[in-house]
């Protein structure tokens, strides 16, 4: 008698003896490590191609003007090649690393400074740092996931974790903005020289002013007053038109430094804040300026200042080139800037890349942590944006004390 055979018995929840589906045996974040690995290699070789070429171009170029110029392009083209890698580890590390700053070209002003600007970058320079020390990892790396993928898969996932954090720390430690404060420091130091030009500039004029204007009238008024001391017992009439020259030069030489103190520091922007200073500026303007001041309180004097300035700059610039008809001026306090605004009909076409006084302008706002904004198309109008930090008089003076 033939016993027939026993049917399987069923697993638990039906299933039926076959073997589970086929299924890749590490989860999605291994992969990713192990697609970061084996792109080290083709990046690695980019990278350290384009860093020894740019490196060794703009150095044997150095002794032409042409060195200089290349090797900063250099640096801003590593410091894209180094956005690359953060986005690449972005995605396949998972690493939380935001962009660097971007360098403050439009405050810069001169090419000069610029380029001074790109050659002192510490994220040009650590992205191509990066880019020359990643070949020989790279071929490391390569090498070893691609045997491992074939050879050793059951440690694969160990060694592609272990050396995707080495990757990591690479990446941290070059590629990741921790430079922030050096790139502040050095953008400090370029806003002290910007500061110390600014008030050399400033000496340099008042010294001219004085020596061309107030001192040549004081000295042909002594000149006046003794040639008139010899005529005085002789020619009494003639020694008594030269007394009233004289009393005429001493009162345009008292205006000229008056209106020199005033160009310093002018009392009314001590005594009575910008609302009345600016009311003065506006009624000295030759078109007619609407003027608005929401102010709560005084700002620091320094800010204070620097607002007078401005204002007194564009405004000057408004009567002599603009050929406008009517102007606006509005200063308002936000919430942590003082915010100036000048708008004029004229025939606009205003570029502070012309190296007028709007170039000044950038370069003075800027050493406070300013923005200067100029919307000027040719045709009108005009509006150009200030905006400095807010900071309270009393804080200052409390501070100075």
């Amino acid at each position: 008698m033939t016993v027939p055979a026993p049917a399987p018995a069923a697993g638990p929840a039906g299933d039926t003896g076959r073997p589970p589906p086929a299924r890749l045996a590490f989860d999605a974040h291994t992969w990713k490590e192990i697609a970061h690995l084996l792109l080290n290699l083709p990046l690695a070789v980019v990278g350290f191609v384009y860093a020894v070429t740019a490196l060794s171009v703009s150095g044997g170029l150095t002794v032409t003007v042409l060195g200089l110029p290349l090797l900063a392009g250099s640096l801003l083209g590593a410091r894209l090649l180094g956005r690359l890698e953060r986005a690449r580890a972005r995605a396949l590390l998972g690493l939380r690393m935001p962009e660097p700053s971007p360098l403050p070209f439009t405050r810069s002003g001169t090419f000069v400074r610029r380029l001074w600007l790109a050659l002192s970058d510490p994220v040009g320079w650590r992205s191509m740092l990066y880019g020359l020390i990643r070949l020989p990892w790279g071929v490391l790396t390569f090498s070893t996931v691609l045997v491992a993928l074939f050879v050793l898969w059951p440690v694969l996932g160990y060694l592609a974790r272990g050396l995707s954090n080495v990757d990591r720390a690479l990446a941290r430690a070059l590629l990741a903005p921790s430079d922030e404060l050096e790139r502040r420091i050095a953008e400090l130091e370029s806003d002290r020289g910007v500061v110390v030009d600014t008030a050399a500039a400033d000496l340099r004029r008042i010294e001219r002013d004085l020596h061309d204007g107030a001192q040549a009238r004081l000295v042909n008024l002594a000149m006046g007053l003794g040639l008139a001391k010899e005529k005085l017992h002789h020619d009494p009439e003639t020694a008594a038109r030269m007394v009233e020259e004289a009393h005429g030069e001493a009162k345009t030489a008292l205006k000229e430094l008056r209106d020199l103190a005033r160009g310093i520091h002018p009392a009314i922007l001590t005594d009575r804040g910008l609302d009345a200073a600016l009311s003065h500026l506006a009624a000295r303007c030759t078109i007619p300026v609407t003027l608005t001041v929401d102010l709560p309180t005084r700002p620091a004097p320094a800010i204070e200042g620097i607002t007078y300035y401005t204002a007194s700059e564009l405004l000057q610039n408004i009567s002599k080139h603009s050929h406008a008809h009517t102007a606006t001026l509005d200063l308002r306090h936000t919430p942590h800037h003082l915010k100036l605004q000048i708008r004029d009909d004229g025939i606009g076409g205003a570029n502070p890349a012309h190296g007028s006084g709007l170039a000044g302008l950038t370069e003075r706002l800027g050493a406070v942590d300013g923005v200067f904004v100029v919307d000027s198309p040719p045709g009108g109008p005009t509006v150009i944006t200030a905006e400095l930090p807010w900071r309270d008089r009393d804080d200052e003076h409390g501070a100075r004390r």
